[in-house]
């Protein structure tokens, strides 16, 4: 009994100590695989943006306004004001600069309805598109995308001789080959995408 009580007694240090042990270990930090949100670009107001001009209890100068060609509105007591390349929070801080030697602490809100966009954010289309234009940068955006906006190829496109021209950063230029005809016959392999600023070119066919 003696002996029994004894080795009962080591057993039980023996353990005690292990439980110890395990409970005093930390787990080893796990590192977090999950990087920051990136922050969402502001837009940027470019010619051809419509935007609504709200003036806080005041509604007679709340007002809808196009974007003219040289980037500049008109809204009334405001004969002309450079909007494009701006925000349209800061568009509203100018204009309420502008209006501020007129009425007493005015509170403006801009609110862009239709969009452009300045040009480094639009995509266009040139040459033999069905309907060539400028459409605003969409994330994802790919060429397959741009011909359904410009209602596909005409019939003297050479599509497999487009090309699109990407400017780099230090104001170099890249030609990337793109074969339209073939992705347009359903070569969804020939699909690329765009980047904002791009120009697609589609040359006319020599015969």
């Amino acid at each position: 009994m003696k002996t029994l009580s004894i080795k009962s007694f080591v057993w039980l240090t023996m353990l005690a100590g292990i439980l110890v042990l395990v409970g005093c270990s930390t787990p080893p930090a796990i590192k977090s695989t999950t990087s920051a949100p990136h922050l969402t670009e502001r837009y940027i107001i470019g010619p051809g943006d419509s935007l609504d001009i709200f003036v806080r209890d005041n509604p007679n100068l709340t007002t809808s306004v196009p974007v003219r060609p040289d980037g500049r509105i008109s809204i009334p007591l405001v004969q002309s004001i450079t909007a494009a390349g701006k925000t349209p929070d800061e568009l509203a801080g100018d204009l309420e600069k502008a209006l501020g030697r007129y009425i007493r602490s005015p509170l403006v809100t801009v609110i862009v309805k239709k969009f452009v966009g300045a040009y480094s954010q639009q995509v266009r289309v040139i040459g033999q598109a069905t309907t060539p234009k400028s459409v605003p940068y969409r994330a994802g955006m790919t060429v397959l995308d741009m011909m359904i906006d410009v209602g596909g190829l005409t019939k003297y496109a050479a599509g497999n001789r487009a090309k699109i021209i990407r400017h780099l950063p230090g104001g170099e230029e890249k030609a990337i080959p793109v074969r339209l005809g073939d992705l347009m016959n359903g070569e969804i392999k020939y699909n690329v995408v765009m980047r904002p600023g791009d120009i697609l070119i589609i040359p006319e066919s020599l015969f």
